[in-house]
């Protein structure tokens, strides 16, 4: 059913919060509200101009860390930040914002807990809360109250870098997944959480192969001149992975009629509206005709509006500048259309500057200026930061052993298990166990993207447990396990093998793939372990259901392991049948390319279907 005005639960409004609204407004000039519309990149402010200005927000994008990036400098970091905002004529508190997507993920010595596709594998909504508030301690703990998360995104089109970040392909199981994520990140009281921002709205994952303009791999000179990718370090690689599909689909059209929208896109907003979100960041896609930025229908009509969302609506990062080659005109555009608050990130004064001449022109009515910042006030008193602008949550809780566990049973709870041919569980006491793979021994690659740095990247990156070291612990001292990378175990013949393949970490459209096979050394290791045991298990790491067709009917045991954080031992858990596999597909597995996107056919069945996970 379409969502409506009279079906969406909406948080009521607050007549005395409603009053200190009116009152901060009374007192503030135009560029102190600007100041509040505008949200800056750490690196970017310079000193002073936060109380300059007034400045309402400012964010570490992916790798946007302290040196050296440690939970107490985080602390230091965000609340030099703060004090600085409390030095500004009205004293308003900005607030911090930085993408958690599974876990204070940016801060080393955090916990790491599964992307949302082994999250939805596990279907544990009481867990998934949990999770959601072991994160908002860890992030209060230094000083961040604004976690860019939970992404309710409908992935359509695995070949999606971001495929990883949707539970599910069922808008009812996202809607309640990303319901209890936002729960647990509010706490039951916004004073005491932090706040979410639902993303991306709407219907990001339904944009079509192709249709991208992000970045083509004839912009080279352009490439080399982009802030944000200078910022991720991307360089040389750039080039590699622009031939192998980046950004063909991330950021691209959603060729959809609003009817599909409604029933399958805008369910999981509604959801979270209803459980007291009061940020919603806006998609880089477009639908239309038209970039989502400047959907006045979509943002104001029927978000604002038919849903009756009274929270503050946000950009996605240098959105705006995508609207229209003139500056001018995309701001005008953007703010008109409902847009409250601006991640710029880099340039804030060229921003507050335009939207200050627009306003002076009438070309961006006052009206509009004050609903903008009236929203963005009504969250921050929501949220007790007037208060209490200085979090004092212990740093201790960065990393516990308490959230660890937490991580390490949504872990084992996400495991899904595909095929099992007598292979599986594994005795604790064979006579030799053959380990083999990159990927089972690399703290780096179970997690994947969005861990430290933006892109993610492979190696000890942040403390946390392998899945080898889980299987030895498990095992203890004497038994016999031999561990390759590349799986060379010559001549050797044991019963059991076990290797893990998987993806290279990625984020967003630098993981557009037009290929999902795995890389052929992986698939020739596969089936040289195969020739050294009677029974071989392989374990899958990826953000998505890859192409398997080609060697899956070669082995005894499949396990989809998703992206499971940096609680590797969660694995052995199920593999030596200290807990049962319970992990249940929530997308279709494709049998070939030409089977995707979902609904796509090529004849044959899929390698599994949703619903697929033996017990």
């Amino acid at each position: 059913m379409t969502p409506t005005q009279n079906e969406v639960k909406t948080t009521p409004l607050d007549a005395e919060i409603e009053a200190r609204v009116d009152t901060l407004l009374e007192q503030m000039t135009l560029g102190e509200k600007i100041g509040q519309m505008t949200q800056v990149e750490k690196n970017s402010i310079k000193k002073g101009d936060i109380a300059k200005y007034g400045i309402g927000s400012i964010l570490s994008g992916g790798g946007g860390n302290p040196e050296p990036n440690t939970p107490q400098n985080w602390r230091d970091m965000v609340n030099g930040f703060i004090e600085e905002s409390l030095e500004s004529r009205m004293g308003i508190p900005l607030i911090y914002g930085s993408d958690c997507v599974h876990g204070h993920n940016n801060c080393v010595g955090a916990t790491i807990f599964p992307h949302n596709v082994g999250l939805g594998a596990a279907g544990d909504v009481e867990l998934v809360e949990k999770i959601a508030a072991a994160t908002a301690q860890e992030m209060m703990a230094t000083g961040v109250r604004w976690n860019f998360a939970p992404a309710v995104s409908l992935p359509l089109d695995l070949r999606w870098g971001r495929s990883y970040e949707g539970f599910s392909q069922d808008p009812a199981m996202i809607s309640e997944m990303a319901a209890a994520y936002v729960r647990g990140l509010i706490g039951g009281d916004m004073t005491t959480g932090v706040l979410p921002s639902v993303k991306h709205f709407v219907g990001d994952g339904a944009a079509s192969w192709g249709s991208s303009t992000r970045i083509t791999a004839e912009q080279w000179e352009m490439i080399e001149n982009d802030p944000t990718l200078a910022n991720a370090k991307v360089g040389e690689h750039m080039m590699d992975l622009l031939k192998i599909g980046a950004w063909q689909i991330d950021q691209g059209v959603s060729d959809i009629d609003e009817e599909t929208l409604r029933r399958e896109h805008l369910p999981p907003y509604a959801a979270t509206i209803a459980e007291g979100t009061m940020n919603i960041m806006v998609s880089y896609s477009s639908w239309g005709g038209l970039k989502m930025h400047a959907q006045k229908y979509l943002l104001t009509d029927v978000l604002k509006g038919e849903m009756g969302f009274n929270g503050f609506l946000v950009t996605d990062w240098e959105a705006i500048d995508q609207i229209d080659e003139d500056f001018y005109t995309a701001v005008v555009a953007c703010i008109n259309a409902g847009i409250d608050m601006n991640m710029v990130p880099f340039d804030y004064m060229r921003y507050i500057n335009t939207l200050t001449e627009a306003v002076g022109k009438g070309d961006v009515p006052m009206s509009r200026i004050n609903d903008a910042v009236r929203r963005i006030l009504r969250t921050k008193i929501m949220m007790g930061v007037f208060e209490n602008p200085i979090c004092d949550t212990p740093l201790l809780v960065v990393g516990s052993a308490e959230h660890r566990a937490l991580a390490r049973e949504a872990v084992r709870k996400s495991m899904t298990c595909l095929k099992n041919e007598g292979a599986l569980p594994f005795a604790k006491d064979s006579a030799g166990l053959l380990i083999a793979g990159e990927h089972a021994d690399n703290v780096g690659l179970q997690c994947g993207g969005w861990t430290i740095e933006w892109m993610g990247g492979p190696g000890a990156i942040t403390p946390g447990t392998t899945i080898l070291e889980g299987i030895r612990d498990q095992v203890g001292e004497t038994a016999e396990i031999v561990y390759d990378e590349n799986g060379n175990f010559g001549d050797v013949k044991v019963e059991t093998a076990f290797v893990v393949v998987g993806e290279e970490p990625y984020a967003e459209g630098m993981g557009d793939r037009s290929d999902l096979h795995l890389p052929q050394s992986q698939v020739d290791m596969i089936r040289r372990v195969r020739k050294n045991c009677n029974k071989l298990v392989v374990m899958v790491l990826s953000g998505r259901p890859i192409i398997i067709s080609d060697w899956a009917d070669d082995v005894d045991g499949l396990i989809a392991g998703w992206l499971p954080g940096t609680e590797g031992d969660g694995v052995a858990d199920v593999l030596f049948g200290d807990h049962d596999f319970n992990g249940v597909l929530r997308y279709t597995w494709p049998r070939s390319m030409e089977q995707i996107p979902l609904g796509t056919d090529d004849g044959q069945e899929p390698q599994f279907l949703p619903g697929a996970g033996l017990k």
